[in-house]
């Protein structure tokens, strides 16, 4: 810890999520704690994300407030043992591997397990579950890190400008069906949720996404969009015309979890033409992703899926469309204007992403960055 030239408290590496830590730990809110120290609640969150260093005054009023010396919450040193995190899901055994960003006041942990542990190879951990039900040992200070929920593949683009900001943020997505991914926006668990349900009108990502937030205000971004339809076994390219074929020639399908847009297009195919679910083989299997069918298909494991475009045709798959969709990013009103927030909306219209997105077949990043509405 140093001084700055305005007479300042240089802030170490860490030294913000330090004081997020030691003010979790005592049970304070950043409102509470402001009080205390008779400073801003601004002030406090500024100093936690990183954004500004705290004055010299502002610095000793709130490690006297915490019962700790400036050096213990602003100069170097190790991370607590373990500190209270919220999960997307459940975390394991102690010592388990997991990701640990902050999102509003509090911590939240992504276990690194299944198809959340790789992208061709190991992610780095923020820390391992503790001993203690809900607490995790970091690794390492946790860094500012924009946790985004969906089932697009096209989201890790994100973490490429992320990087490159200054100063940087990282990046962690939790893949899953767009209901799951706005109700973990609603509990206050990730900052964005990727969303593409359409609602009876025909519209996207308005009526049902305000249900599942659960009234919260929300804005709602373009993101990408793309034709979902049947990916098809190889041999099967142009036997196959729509999900009646299905039903007609008994081929096993691959399906996806309850909740995902995916499911709801065969739902209503299914409907339309007064078909069981038990008319498809497979019909109660699930995959949790559009790549995931893709591979199930390509692998031998079913015989069609409905997915994405481009999932189909990045492993070589026939392709049947049968519904246009449109992947929007919905923000929470209440972490809106958090510094992660910010930095995904300034991303959204960086060009290196917007050619990222385009050179992926089967998508339209047209739309990627535009704010499509308000709820």
């Amino acid at each position: 810890m140093g001084r700055t030239s305005g007479g300042g408290v240089r802030v170490t590496l860490g030294g913000g999520m330090r004081l997020r830590l030691a003010r979790q730990a005592r049970g304070f809110s950043q409102q509470q704690l402001a009080g205390m120290a008779d400073v801003s609640r601004q002030a406090v969150s500024a100093v936690e994300s990183g954004n500004s260093d705290p004055s010299l005054r502002v610095a000793f009023a709130l490690a006297q407030a915490l019962g700790m010396t400036v050096e213990e919450v602003f100069g170097p040193g190790d991370p607590p043992a373990e500190v209270e995190a919220r999960s997307l899901a459940r975390l394991g055994a102690a010592g388990a591997r997991v990701t640990l960003a902050p999102v509003g006041e509090g911590l939240v942990a992504l276990p690194l397990a299944g198809d959340t542990a790789t992208r061709a190879g190991f992610l780095p951990a923020g820390g391992l579950v503790g001993r203690r039900t809900g607490s995790v040992r970091p690794i390492g200070p946790p860094r500012p890190t924009l946790v985004v929920a969906g089932c697009d593949p096209a989201l890790p683009l994100l973490e490429t400008p992320l990087a490159l900001l200054d100063p940087p943020v990282a990046f962690a997505w939790w893949p899953c069906g767009s209901e799951q991914a706005l109700r973990l926006a609603a509990d206050g668990l990730v900052h964005a949720a990727g969303a593409h349900l359409r609602d009876p009108s025909g519209e996207y990502n308005t009526g049902q996404v305000s249900g599942l937030l659960g009234g919260q205000g929300a804005e709602i971004v373009g993101f990408s969009a793309w034709r979902e339809g049947l990916a098809l076994a190889p041999r099967l390219a142009g036997d196959v015309s729509g999900v009646g074929d299905l039903a007609r020639l008994g081929l096993r399908v691959v399906n996806r979890e309850a909740g995902s847009e995916a499911r709801q297009v065969l739902d209503r195919e299914l409907l339309r033409l007064g078909l069981e679910p038990a008319a498809l083989p497979g019909y109660d299997t699930r995959v949790g992703g559009h790549l995931q069918v893709a591979s199930a298909i390509a692998a031998g494991l079913a015989e069609a899926g409905v997915s994405a475009e481009p999932a189909a045709l990045a492993y070589g798959l026939p392709f049947v469309p049968l519904a246009d969709e449109r992947f929007d990013l919905v923000i929470p009103r209440a972490v809106a204007d958090s510094r992660e927030v910010q930095s995904m909306v300034r991303v959204l219209s960086s060009p290196w992403l917007h050619a990222q997105l385009d050179s992926l077949p089967g998508y339209d990043a047209s739309h990627c960055g535009e704010r499509v509405g308000t709820l």
